[in-house]
């Protein structure tokens, strides 16, 4: 498997909504980060399904490194 595109080199900050389906963008190459757009489509990846527990803003992994994905854990201040 190919690594992903950087799309930036930090969270995208979203408000997000408890218990709603949302599609984080594994690729990196969607230009609605974080979210899947469909531009993954003829690469080994796949979006990835999530839902939050609480109403509230989040900071999203942009890099796509992240070993919580879909969540930032800053792993971005680490990449070249």
């Amino acid at each position: 498997m190919s690594d992903p595109v950087i799309a930036q080199k930090k969270p995208c900050l979203v408000e997000l909504e408890a218990d709603k389906s949302y599609w984080w963008c594994t690729c990196g190459r969607s230009a609605n980060q974080p979210f899947c757009d469909g531009s993954h489509k003829g690469t080994d990846f796949t979006p990835m399904e999530f839902t939050v527990p609480e109403s509230k803003k989040y900071g999203l992994c942009a890099c796509k490194h992240t070993q919580k994905a879909p969540f930032c854990d800053a792993t971005h201040r680490n990449l070249p």
